[in-house]
């Protein structure tokens, strides 16, 4: 009884750190499009489960896609207007390289480095942003998750108490980094906070917004949706500069 106390209160002071330490979401700027058409995109992270979809979907909207991925062989996606750079979010240089010529940037990186610290999301984010500075590149995705900032707690109580304070403490705390390192730069970004991400097909009908999710219940999405709702943020400025949850 004593130990799931002390867990209960170690989980809301983690909380409690993440909301003081975390990105309050901005008021969202008027809907509409910004009447530019990016062609060409960069995804980071391509190789993953959100990042698949990422290319996947760009392509089919019509978009020049570049891959940056760790290794190729896992993307295993052939399309003519999809060019794939291997490449280290950690290493500058490579970063520079793939964002060079883009008209926008997409971020669905992440690892399974879950279980001491480590600062390789926010590590890579700061180079991606320094290239996109250098370069002139405006717009930047990126995907990090609800329960940081003010969107504590909105992963419904079993990851709040349990999955975010025993097994992803550090995890969530590059999140945290990599949020504030995007919310100082320059560029025009959008934080797009997801669910739990599921391999759901995608429905087309979800929440969005900076009060979405269940401080009750788990919230899911698919990655199908994630990287659909992503792709809408290129041309539409509602979510400009703010931080927005998605869900089903």
């Amino acid at each position: 009884m004593k130990l799931l106390l002390l867990l209960i209160l170690y989980a809301i002071a983690l909380s409690a750190a993440f909301k003081r330490s975390g990105l309050r979401s901005r008021t969202a700027s008027s809907s509409g499009a910004t009447g530019r058409r990016p062609t060409r995109v960069l995804i980071i992270g391509a190789s993953g489960g959100t990042g698949r979809q990422l290319v996947t979907q760009a392509l089919e909207r019509g978009y020049v896609v570049t891959a940056f991925v760790r290794n190729p062989s896992k993307l295993q996606i052939v399309h003519p207007q999809l060019q794939i750079i291997q490449g280290d979010v950690l290493d500058y240089a490579s970063v520079e390289a793939a964002v060079r010529g883009q008209d926008s940037v997409i971020s669905a990186l992440g690892h399974k480095r879950f279980f001491y610290p480590t600062r390789i999301l926010s590590e890579g984010t700061r180079n991606l942003l320094r290239a996109m500075e250098s370069q002139g590149v405006l717009r930047f995705v990126c995907e990090t998750s609800l329960g940081i900032g003010d969107s504590v707690g909105r992963l419904g109580i079993y990851y709040t108490l349990f999955i975010i304070p025993v097994v992803l403490p550090f995890y969530f705390w590059d999140k945290t980094r990599q949020e504030r390192l995007i919310a100082a730069s320059k560029v025009e970004w959008v934080i797009v906070r997801p669910g739990m991400l599921t391999n759901g097909k995608k429905r087309n009908t979800y929440r969005h917004g900076t009060t979405v999710g269940s401080f009750i219940w788990t919230v899911r999405i698919s990655r199908a949706d994630v990287a659909d709702f992503m792709l809408n943020q290129l041309t539409d400025d509602t979510y400009l500069r703010s931080s927005p949850g998605v869900c089903w």
